[in-house]
């Protein structure tokens, strides 16, 4: 019995050897989500640590210039001012008498000659008065004939002692009479005529039409003189005398002189510029707004050039080159906005507040501004001295 005993407890399993010698199956799940864990953890910190800048970095603040087109003399200009384009030579012609307007010869945009009639009012009582005058005159001189002869028969008379010297006296009394009124009559004629040319209105000067203001069947009186009367008639300009009228301020007058070299710009033509020189500094001030007018003036001009329309004077240091006012504008950047980056020339632009880079392709240079070829348009705003901060897709505002 004992053997047999000894032999059934040596078929037993040892379960104290087999719990040391295996591991339970929830420490090893353990493991393996500690090790997702960590390989997350890694993850998640190279994507913050590589997207640092954009996500937490502070916004830069930036200045912002503008890309335009410029005339190649901007680098040799020492001043600009904006004015407008003024006739020196200009008048609201008007009439001298008052009445209905019965003819007008001229619209806006006639060219017009010196003494050429422009309008006539209605004259036909003047004229009445007139060819009544010019009667009368032939009546005094029908007259006078009658009280030379008469006169001259009682001197013969007197000296023959036929009539008294009272009869030679009524008879010279007459005579002058009638010469008398022969003077006044002329005298009222000329009157008369006067008044009938104060009636039609003439052009002062040779010019242009740039004005009608008044039209057929108005009344037309001096100065206006009535509620629902005109004065001028047209306004008449010589094209030939056409300047520009800019206000320079104070600080800057002592920047120019008489004789000037100057380009000037229309705004209403972009890209056609004009050599003009300071013809006049008017010596006063504007105390409201503290400038000093500068008129100057073409050396020459067309037909695209026309009273009141708005333009940009450059006054330049050097003399003037036809061969710059030719060329036309170019697309121009400040020096200051154009940054290098790995050995490209590049810009910033701001776009929904992220610096957005723009490589572009440089010209010339023109002293504080740099000829841009392509990339970049007219009219764009970039960023002005862009630091080492400012890179593609960095946070930006706008001062």
């Amino acid at each position: 019995m004992e053997t047999k005993n000894a032999d059934l407890n040596s078929l037993r399993i040892d379960k104290s050897k087999r719990e040391e010698h295996s591991s339970p199956p929830g420490k090893n799940k353990k493991l393996y989500t500690w090790i997702g864990v960590l390989v997350l953890l890694t993850i998640a910190v190279i994507f913050i640590i590589s997207s640092w800048d954009r996500w937490f970095a502070s916004e830069v603040e930036v200045n912002l210039t503008s890309v335009s087109l410029q005339s190649p003399s901007q680098s040799d200009a020492v001043l600009q001012a904006s004015g407008y384009i003024v006739a020196q030579r200009k008048a609201a012609v008007a009439s001298k008498g008052t009445g209905r307007l019965a003819y007008l010869g001229v619209v806006e945009g006639d060219k017009v000659k010196k003494d050429q009639i422009i309008a006539r009012l209605e004259d036909s009582d003047i004229r009445a008065q007139l060819d009544e005058a010019k009667a009368n005159l032939k009546l005094y001189e029908t007259e006078l004939m009658e009280a030379e002869n008469n006169y001259k028969r009682q001197q013969e008379l007197f000296n023959s002692k036929v009539v008294s010297k009272s009869n030679l006296e009524i008879a010279e009394t007459t005579y002058k009479r009638v010469l008398a009124s022969i003077e006044f009559a002329k005298t009222q004629i000329q009157s008369i005529e006067v008044a009938l040319e104060n009636m039609i209105i003439r052009a002062p000067f040779d010019g242009t039409v740039l004005t009608k203001n008044a039209d057929v069947g108005e009344i037309v009186a001096p100065l206006g003189a009535g509620v629902n009367s005109r004065a001028a008639v047209v306004t008449i300009a010589d094209m030939t005398s056409l300047q520009v009228e800019a206000d320079v301020s104070e600080s800057n007058i002592q920047k120019i002189t008489v004789g000037q070299d100057c380009e000037i710009s229309l705004d209403a033509y972009l890209n056609v510029r004009y050599a003009g020189f300071v013809d006049k500094i008017v010596p006063t001030a504007d105390r409201s707004k503290a400038t000093v007018m500068v008129k100057v003036g073409f050396k020459n001009y067309d037909s695209k050039v026309l009273p009141e329309m708005s333009a940009k004077v450059l006054f330049l240091k050097g003399k003037e080159k036809q061969t710059s006012v030719d060329e036309p504008p170019l697309l121009m950047v400040p020096l200051s906005a154009v940054a290098t980056r790995k050995e490209k020339k590049v810009v910033y632009k701001v776009i929904d507040n992220k610096a957005v880079e723009i490589q572009i392709t440089i010209g010339r240079e023109f002293g504080n501004y740099m000829e841009v070829l392509s990339g970049i348009e007219n009219g764009e705003q970039v960023i002005d001295n862009p630091t080492q901060q400012i890179k593609d897709g960095v946070s930006v505002t706008v001062k």
